[in-house]
């Protein structure tokens, strides 16, 4: 519990005031815990990044998981799904939060190292999962472009147009 507020409030932090205001003093007084609390989970501001940035990649491929059944294509469908969950679902409140830890880890490129990883994953798939490989592809391509315009501007689209869009992706997909 304490870990999770304690990266909640790092967040917060980052998206409130910047890359320059998170301190592990800082986010230790906004979770309310000791210092000493702080450094129990995270004893440098780089293993309190790199906690931020895998439980972006821990949340979303769950919430993949969540919407794959396992069938031909499912996972690219699930993609689309989770991405929309994430952009306007409960947790669009959150996802300019969580694109604020990814961005304030960016200048260290080793704390991305997992992010790079976890991006790989999700898009060097096989291409016989797909029924249209190279659909999948720009559908999946597609959705991370929409996480980051939304993470940065959350009004861009209104509900209609999002609608639209996870419409359209899905068709893209033969669904």
């Amino acid at each position: 519990m304490k870990r999770e507020a304690i990266l909640d409030a790092a967040e917060l932090v980052l998206c409130e005031r910047g890359a320059q205001s998170l301190t592990l003093a800082a986010a230790a007084e906004l979770a309310g815990v000791s210092k000493g609390g702080l450094l129990y989970h995270f004893p440098t501001k780089e293993a309190l990044l790199k906690g931020l940035i895998d439980r972006v990649i821990e949340e979303f491929d769950a919430l993949v998981a969540s919407y794959d059944d396992g069938s031909p294509g499912s996972y690219s469908r699930a993609y689309v799904h989770a991405t929309f969950a994430v952009v306007t679902g409960s947790e669009g409140a959150r996802t300019r939060r969580r694109w604020a830890g990814i961005t304030a880890a960016a200048a260290e490129p080793e704390l991305l190292a997992p992010l790079r990883a976890a991006m790989t994953r999700w898009h060097r798939r096989d291409p016989a999962q797909d029924p249209d490989p190279v659909a999948a592809m720009v559908v999946r391509l597609a959705a991370e472009g929409l996480w980051e315009v939304v993470a940065h501007d959350p009004e861009v689209f209104d509900p209609g147009q999002l609608a639209a869009l996870r419409e359209r992706l899905l068709s893209l997909l033969g669904s």
